[in-house]
């Protein structure tokens, strides 16, 4: 902790508690360490997350041992804010939303974004305002299987917003079956029938976290990959030709939804289409994603992708070739991944987890920092996390 900078005198009293419960949990008999670490650490990591984010995004050697003892620094809090009675001015406000274009070039500009979701409600909360601007549109589906309390208060706050809505038509969810793709068609279907014009459309699910800026996204796509989609593939191997070679069919005993391998093959792909493998994640034109909805080579191949396994790493990929090596397991980041995380040149990272929620907080204060720095115009109060910042502001030059 002796690492970690100190910029205020209260501070001090702050470090020297969390060094002196840091040595005695080192120092634990095998007995003691079975015992629950002690309720002021984790105190003190809520009131003062800035100066241990810091520390993390410097990669401070100290800073990881720490984060250890700080499990749930903000969950609560959002959660209270969104279950307690009032009015949607209090909750945008309480809950830190932008509520204004922050530059001309953004407000001309308009995103579309998909959110799956259907656990850790902190963290969608988390997710939304990071990547929210009024300017945009959202359409959030949320898994039929989510408990109703869930549904709830998503709709609560989904409520607050012109720009956002649940998707009209919800599926129940399974890991590598259909309907995570048909959860994306759906959401596609509202946003081309909605009164929203956007440009293009970005799909995420509720564990992802930006790192890059709303303008940054923009300029991205704007000088890189314009009226170009981004569905990063390739022709997929012979490793994984089984996914799409044979019948994965999804049942659901007791409720719930599952993917069984194997049940039969295939017949050869619609339209003699070249099968990649890719990203589940894309950044599509308005103008593929209307293909996508009306194209008859589109609707067979989805037709085709009812029963093959993660149909959504195949499908966007294959469709956008009309004229490797890959990793099955998902990677939960931790405290010690996040000087390399904004150190990355990619849009988004994904995988977050609500067992490891300072690495969400520490992201956000920066990515909020980010935002706010880039802006061309005033700056709301409650825009800010918190009225003053133990931030280092040197991360986020």
């Amino acid at each position: 902790m002796s690492q970690l900078r100190a910029t205020k005198p209260a501070l001090f009293v702050c470090t020297a508690v969390c060094i002196f419960i840091f040595i005695y949990l080192r120092n634990l008999t095998p007995e003691e360490a079975e015992e629950e670490p002690t309720h002021p650490a984790v105190v003190e990591c809520g009131f003062y997350p800035d100066e241990l984010c810091s520390a993390l995004f410097e990669g401070k050697e100290a800073a990881p041992q720490i984060a250890k003892f700080c499990r749930n620094p903000h969950g609560s809090e959002i959660l209270a804010h969104l279950h307690r009675p009032g009015n949607c001015s209090r909750i945008s406000q309480e809950l830190h939303f932008i509520t204004r274009p922050l530059s001309a070039e953004e407000a001309s500009f308009s995103l579309a974004y998909i959110v799956t979701i259907h656990k850790e409600l902190a963290m969608f909360v988390q997710l939304l305002r990071a990547v929210y601007v009024p300017q945009n549109v959202y359409c959030i589906h949320v898994d039929e299987k989510a408990p109703k309390k869930y549904k709830t208060a998503v709709q609560s706050l989904v409520n607050c917003f012109e720009n956002i809505f649940i998707s009209s038509k919800r599926e129940k969810m399974a890991y590598t079956g259909f309907r995570r793709l048909q959860a994306d068609i759906n959401c596609m279907r509202d946003l081309v029938h909605s009164k929203f014009q956007w440009n293009y459309v970005i799909n995420l699910c509720g564990q992802d976290f930006p790192i890059k800026t709303n303008k940054e996204i923009i300029h991205y796509i704007r000088s890189k990959w314009k009226d170009k989609n981004i569905t990063p593939g390739v022709i997929q191997s012979p490793s994984i030709k089984s996914k799409t070679s044979q019948s994965h069919l999804e049942f659901s005993p007791e409720g719930d939804i599952y993917v069984s391998p194997n049940a039969g093959f295939k017949v050869e792909p619609p339209h003699n289409l070249t099968i990649y493998f890719g990203s589940a994640y894309y950044v599509l034109t308005r103008k593929f994603v209307e293909f996508v909805l009306t194209d008859i080579r589109a609707k067979d191949m989805l037709q085709w992708s009812q029963d093959i396994h993660g149909p959504e790493r195949h499908y966007w990929v294959t469709l956008n070739r009309l004229k490797g090596h890959y990793a099955q397991d998902t990677c939960v980041y931790g405290p010690g991944d996040l000087p390399w995380i904004i150190q990355s040149p990619s849009l988004f990272a994904n995988q977050f987890d609500s067992t490891e929620p300072l690495v969400v907080s520490c992201l956000e204060r920066w990515h909020r920092l980010r935002v706010l720095g880039q802006a061309e115009g005033p700056v709301e109060a409650h825009w800010h996390f918190q009225r003053e910042s133990h931030f280092n502001t040197e991360l986020n030059r």
